[in-house]
C-alpha cells in the first residue's frame, strides 16, 4: 500500500499484462513521446519507460515485457518479477483482456502474492460486450479487493479513470485489501513447513512466503537460490519435503484456478453456449490451410505494392533533390576548397547520411503498415498459416514477413524481426535475411546481366534469385542446427481478438523506430562511408592507384578463381556501401563515359560468360550494404553476430562464385 502525500516527489508505476492485452497502447496513452526506448540492463528484450504528470505528481511508468506468469520459464517472465520484487514499483498495474478474463486472472494472482500495491485496467470492454460478456467492474473490485478500472484504451475511453485511481492509491485514500488466493487445503500444512524452515534465511528482497510458494512450485531460480542460502542441515529437510510433495506445483495452480473462479462467477455474466463471435467467422478462412494462406499473399502483395510503389519514388526523390543535390551545392560552394574536403563532405559525409535518410519512406510505411496488421490482430494469423513452410528452413511463422520484405531491402527486412518472440529464432532469422536479394542487389543484376548474357538475361535473373532462395534455405538449416543446437522451438501462440486499430499507437511506434534507426544505424553509416571514401581517394585522388585498389590487388588471387581481375573485386568492395555503387565503380575503372564509350562496351569482352555469371552470383549473395550491417549490429546488439554474419555471407558468396567458374571450366562452358 503506498502511504501519504505524493504530491511534490516522484512516483513508479509498472505496467503489467499478458500479451496482446493491450498494455502497449495504454503505456502510449499515458505517456505520448515523452518515452525512452532502450534494452532492460546486459539483456536484449526491449525496455520502454515514459513520464506523465498529474496533481502534482511527476508519475515514472515502466512497461514490462508481456508474461503469463512470473515463474522464471522465460527471459521476459524472469525480468517482469525480478523488476518487481528488486525495484518495489509503487503501483503495478496489471493489464487485462476483458474477454478472456479467466486466463488473464492469473497473472493477478501471483502478483497479489508480493507485497505490492495492484491496480487492475479492464481492457477491450467493448469488445466483451460484443461477445455477450457482461463484466461488472464494482462488483470485480469488491471480490478481489483492489481498484479496477473498465477501459477500451485504443478509443482512449478510461485512461484519465486510470490516471485517477492510481493518484487516488499514490494518496492512500484508494481502498486496496486484496483478496489473495491460497493453495489448496491438502497443501497448505506443507507451506507453513516450509515457512518456518525458511524463516530467516531468504534474501531481501525476497518475500519469505512468497519464496515459500516458489519452492513448492518448483520454480528453479528460487530453489538455487536457497540451495546456495540454506545450511545442509535445513536445505536437506526442504529437499525431503519437496521430494515428497513432487505434484504441490498442481495444489498451487488448482488454488489459484479455484481462486480465478470465484472472481469470474462474482463479477461476470456470460453468453449462452455456441455463439460464434466476428473473430470466429473471420478466422474460418485466415487460418485455413488454402484460403488463408491465399489472403496472407494478398495482404502482403498489398503491404509490398504499397511499401516500394509509394516509398521507391520517394526515395528516389530524396535521393535526387536531397543528397545529389546537396553534394553538388557542396561541389559549387566550396569549387575553391581543397579538393579532399570538397570529397569528403561531398562523397563521404552527405551521400553517407544520405544512404539512412532515403530509406526513411521505405521504412515509414513498412512499420505504419506493419504496426496496423499487429494492432488489428492479423499478424498472429499470418504466423500461423505460415509456420508449417517456416519449419522447413529451421524457422517458425513470424519469421516469413521479415523475410518476404527483404526483397524490397534488407533494412526492414532485419528490424521486422522484431515481431519474434524467441530471441533465438530472432538471431537466426536476422543471420539469414541478407540472402534473400533486395531490389538493389536486382537492379545491379538488370543492369549487368543484359550486358554479359544478352537475350539470356531474365533466365539468369530468374537463376540467381532461385539460387539465393535455395541458399537460403540450406544457410537456415545448418545455422538451426549451430545456433539453437538443432533443438525445435516450440511455437504456441495466442490468436488475438480482432479490433479497431489504434492510430495513436501505430504512430508512436513508428516514430520510435525511425529515431532508433536514424540515431544508432545513421551513425555507423556515416563512419563507415567516409571510411570508404577515404579508400577510394587516398592518397593521390585517383582511385586506380587509392588504397581501395591496393585492397584489390590483394584480392587479386581470389578474384582469380573466378575469373574476375581486380576491377571487378574493388566493385564487390565498393558495393557495401550501396548496391548501386558496383554500377558506378565499372564505370569508372573501365573509363565508361570516355570517348563517348557507354558501360556495355567498356565492359564488353572484359569477362568470360562463366566469370559473368560468377560476378553476378557473388554480387547477389554479397554481404548486404552497409545499412543492413549497421542494423544487425543495431538489433543484434552484439559486434560478434555482426562479424559472424558478414563472415558467413563472404564465405558463401565466394565459394558459390567459385564453384560456378571451377564448374564451368572444367565443363569447357563459356570460358
Amino acid at each position: 500500500m503506498v502511504e501519504g502525500n505524493a504530491k511534490g516527489r516522484a512516483i513508479t508505476v509498472a505496467l503489467a499484462g499478458q500479451p496482446n492485452v493491450g498494455k502497449s497502447t495504454v503505456f502510449n496513452m499515458l505517456t505520448g513521446l515523452s518515452q525512452h526506448v532502450g534494452n532492460w540492463p546486459g539483456k536484449t528484450i526491449e525496455q520502454k519507460t515514459g513520464t506523465y504528470q498529474y496533481n502534482g505528481t511527476t508519475v515514472h511508468v515502466v512497461d514490462l515485457p508481456g508474461t503469463y506468469s512470473l515463474t522464471a520459464n522465460s527471459l521476459e517472465e524472469r525480468i517482469a518479477r525480478d523488476y518487481i520484487i528488486e525495484e518495489r514499483p509503487d503501483v503495478v498495474v496489471v493489464i487485462v483482456d476483458a474477454t478472456a478474463l479467466e486466463r488473464n486472472l492469473y497473472l493477478v494472482a501471483e502478483l497479489l502474492s508480493l507485497p505490492i500495491a495492484v491496480v487492475l485496467g479492464l481492457n477491450m470492454t467493448d469488445v466483451a460486450e460484443q461477445q455477450g460478456v457482461r463484466i461488472d467492474p464494482h462488483v470485480l473490485g469488491a471480490a478481489l479487493g483492489l481498484p479496477v478500472v473498465p477501459m477500451v484504451a485504443s478509443k482512449n475511453q478510461g485512461v484519465r479513470e486510470l490516471v485517477e485511481t492510481l493518484d487516488r492509491v499514490i494518496r492512500g485514500q484508494a481502498t486496496f485489501t486484496p483478496n489473495r488466493p491460497e493453495i489448496r487445503l491438502d497443501h497448505r500444512v506443507v507451506l507453513a513447513e516450509l515457512q518456518r524452515l525458511v524463516a530467516g534465511q531468504v534474501p531481501d528482497p525476497y518475500p519469505e512466503d512468497w519464496v515459500a510458494l516458489k519452492l513448492l512450485e518448483g520454480d528453479e531460480e528460487v530453489t538455487g537460490m536457497m540451495r546456495e542460502r540454506l545450511d545442509g542441515t535445513h536445505w536437506e529437510q526442504v529437499h525431503a519435503i519437496l521430494k515428497r510433495h513432487e505434484d504441490a506445483i498442481l495444489a498451487v495452480a488448482g488454488g489459484r484456478y479455484e481462486w480465478i473462479g470465484r472472481m469470474v462467477r462474482a463479477g461476470v455474466t456470460r453468453p449462452r453456449a455456441g455463439q460464434v463471435t466476428l473473430t470466429d467467422q473471420v478466422d474460418q478462412v485466415a487460418t485455413h490451410p488454402l484460403w488463408g494462406l491465399l489472403l496472407l499473399l494478398g495482404i502482403l502483395g498489398l503491404v509490398f505494392w504499397l511499401t516500394y510503389a509509394i516509398g521507391a519514388p520517394l526515395q528516389e526523390l530524396l535521393d535526387t533533390y536531397l543528397v545529389q543535390a546537396g553534394a553538388g551545392w557542396v561541389r559549387e560552394t566550396l569549387a575553391s576548397a581543397p579538393a579532399w574536403l570538397v570529397g569528403l563532405l561531398a562523397d563521404g559525409v552527405i551521400a553517407g547520411a544520405g544512404t539512412v535518410i532515403t530509406f526513411l519512406p521505405i521504412l515509414v510505411i513498412f512499420f505504419a503498415a506493419l504496426g496496423l496488421l499487429e494492432d488489428v490482430g492479423y499478424m498472429a494469423r499470418a504466423a500461423y498459416v505460415m509456420d508449417r513452410f517456416m519449419h522447413l528452413m529451421g524457422l517458425h511463422g513470424k519469421s516469413f514477413l521479415p523475410l518476404f520484405l527483404g526483397f524490397g531491402c534488407n533494412v526492414p527486412a532485419v528490424m521486422g524481426t522484431r515481431i519474434i518472440d524467441s530471441p533465438r529464432a530472432r538471431l537466426l532469422t536476422i543471420l539469414v535475411a541478407p540472402l534473400v536479394p533486395c531490389t538493389a542487389r536486382m537492379a545491379v543484376v538488370a543492369v549487368l546481366a543484359p550486358l554479359f548474357f544478352g537475350r539470356a538475361a531474365a533466365l539468369v535473373s530468374w537463376g540467381l534469385v532461385g539460387l539465393s532462395l535455395a541458399l537460403l534455405a540450406v544457410v537456415g538449416m545448418l545455422l538451426h542446427e549451430l545456433v539453437l543446437g538443432g533443438e525445435h522451438v516450440a511455437f504456441i501462440m495466442e490468436l488475438p481478438l480482432y479490433h479497431v486499430p489504434n492510430a495513436r499507437t501505430i504512430g508512436l511506434s513508428v516514430w520510435q523506430r525511425m529515431v532508433a534507426f536514424l540515431k544508432k544505424a545513421g551513425s555507423i553509416i556515416l563512419a563507415v562511408s567516409v571510411v570508404v571514401w577515404a579508400l577510394s581517394a587516398l592518397p593521390g585522388g585517383d582511385i586506380e592507384s587509392s588504397y581501395l585498389a591496393q585492397i584489390g590487388r590483394l584480392l587479386a588471387p581470389l578474384g582469380a578463381l573466378m575469373g574476375l581481375g581486380w576491377q571487378m573485386m574493388v566493385a564487390l568492395l565498393t558495393s557495401f556501401v550501396a548496391k548501386e555503387n558496383t554500377i558506378a565503380t565499372l564505370g569508372i575503372l573501365y573509363g565508361a563515359g570516355e570517348e563517348g564509350r557507354g558501360l556495355g562496351q567498356a565492359v564488353a569482352g572484359v569477362l568470360t560468360p562463366a566469370a559473368a555469371l560468377a560476378f553476378l552470383a557473388v554480387q547477389v549473395l554479397f554481404i548486404p550494404c552497409v545499412a543492413t550491417v549497421a542494423v544487425v549490429r543495431q538489433e543484434t546488439g552484439s559486434w560478434r553476430w555482426t562479424s559472424f554474419s558478414v563472415a558467413l555471407l563472404l564465405v558463401v558468396s565466394f565459394a558459390v562464385g567459385i564453384a560456378i567458374y571451377q564448374v564451368a571450366r572444367l565443363a569447357g562452358w563459356g570460358v
